[in-house]
């Protein structure tokens, strides 16, 4: 915990390492994680569909980021950690790509039969 997965369109140039450090930062500050719980998985999809639009087109991206945290933080705390995310796909998602970008978080408790195992 927390459990954050980064869903996106191919066409999206980021840097993920970046990002993931700053993500990571932010959620042991405002989410009291520690920071070698911080786990992020990003998937790249290469086919996504926007609308009624043709997706060879490429109008449009789309990246989505899901945070899963054990249960208690308040909804503000929720609110905060997803303005966040925006903040910095903001500023790591590199203009220019042709098209237009569309951009989500959310905040999600996880289940009570959460559970996990660590091996070396």
């Amino acid at each position: 915990m927390p459990n954050i997965t980064v869903d996106h369109s191919a066409s999206i140039d980021f840097d993920r390492d970046a990002f993931a450090r700053a993500l990571h930062a932010s959620v042991v500050e405002i989410a009291a994680a520690k920071p070698e719980a911080c786990k992020t998985l990003f998937r790249e999809a290469d086919d996504t569909a926007y609308g009624y639009e043709d997706p060879s087109e490429g109008g449009h991206a789309i990246v989505h980021v899901t945070l899963g945290l054990l249960a208690g933080r308040t909804e503000e705390t929720k609110a905060r950690l997803t303005e966040v995310v925006l903040e910095l796909l903001r500023e790591h998602v590199k203009d220019g790509g042709g098209f237009v970008l569309h951009a989500s978080a959310e905040v999600r408790d996880l289940d009570p039969s959460y559970r996990k195992f660590e091996r070396e």
